[in-house]
């Protein structure tokens, strides 16, 4: 009992970021706009647990969540506030088309190779391309989150995936929980939006 109190002691930033990132998805899933608050909360706390862990990248990334959280409760606010004949209407679930597919892959990509380039040659990381390869996907995914594109719960699945290998060598426990619960939400996030997308098509 006393080494789970000492970790906690020691790692209580971590956990607080765990169970604030949690709350964030679970808005997500429920399209509830009050998501893009903790998704602020999130990178603030994330920025801290990954600049003492040595992952550059991924504390860079939470700068980029902290403002595509404010853009994403701006777009969701103005679309949820236009009139449709005089009723209040929400911005809707949408499909991804192969058109937006492919820019999205070569964003990615591109944005993979800018960032490990930067990793390796201005940082100690010891795993540039890696941490380079989940944060280009980070930035891609979460932009399709303001869009509310379907798909993007595809994406965050395969980005997960690969993190949780990162985090357990890296010895974020806790966090590597997190991916791991992030996964087992994705796929029901996916399926509760793509529900509503078969409801408003």
């Amino acid at each position: 009992m006393g080494g789970i109190l000492d970790w906690i002691s020691e790692n209580w930033i971590e956990l607080v970021a765990a169970i604030v990132s949690v709350t964030y998805v679970i808005l997500s899933i429920k399209q509830i706009i009050w998501l893009w608050l903790f998704g602020i909360l999130s990178a603030i706390l994330y920025a801290w647990v990954y600049a003492h862990s040595g992952f550059y990248a991924g504390m860079a990334l939470q700068g980029y969540y902290a403002f595509i959280s404010i853009y994403g409760w701006v777009h969701w606010t103005s679309r949820s506030r236009k009139q449709v004949e005089g009723a209040d209407t929400e911005l809707p679930v949408i499909r991804l088309n192969k058109k937006l597919f492919i820019i999205l892959i070569v964003v990615w990509l591109i944005l993979w190779q800018i960032i490990g380039y930067v990793l390796s040659n201005f940082t100690d990381s010891t795993i540039p391309y890696c941490d380079a390869f989940t944060t280009a996907g980070g930035i891609v995914t979460t932009w399709m989150l303001t869009r509310k594109i379907l798909e993007q719960w595809l994406f965050w699945i395969f980005i997960d995936l690969l993190s949780i290998g990162l985090y357990v060598w890296r010895g974020l426990y806790a966090t590597t929980i997190l991916f791991a619960i992030y996964i087992i939400m994705a796929i029901f996030g996916y399926r509760q939006w793509k529900k509503a997308w078969k409801t408003a098509a």
